[in-house]
């Protein structure tokens, strides 16, 4: 699988700092089989498409990663 190669760069306002990415240890769900992978650089954790990983990656606070994680386990982002 390709890896990036690029520098996370951040957005105006953006309260995060640079990560760079390219020797990030991306880990895919636990069947293998989705194209979502995270990673855990620098005290933050970055999820990217691993399909297409020269796409920009987001970034998650670990407040913001538990929070989405508590609210995946809901079903909030359920689209059916």
């Amino acid at each position: 699988m390709a890896e990036s190669t690029t520098t996370q760069q951040p957005l105006a306002g953006w309260d995060k700092p640079e990560l760079d990415l390219s020797k990030a240890d991306w880990r895919s769900g636990s069947q293998g089989t989705g194209d979502v992978q995270i990673a855990f650089v620098e005290g933050f954790i970055a999820m990217r498409n691993g399909g297409k990983p020269e796409n920009p990656s987001l970034i998650f606070s670990p407040a913001e990663w538990r929070a989405f994680v508590l609210n995946a386990r809901d079903g909030e982002f359920d689209l059916t």
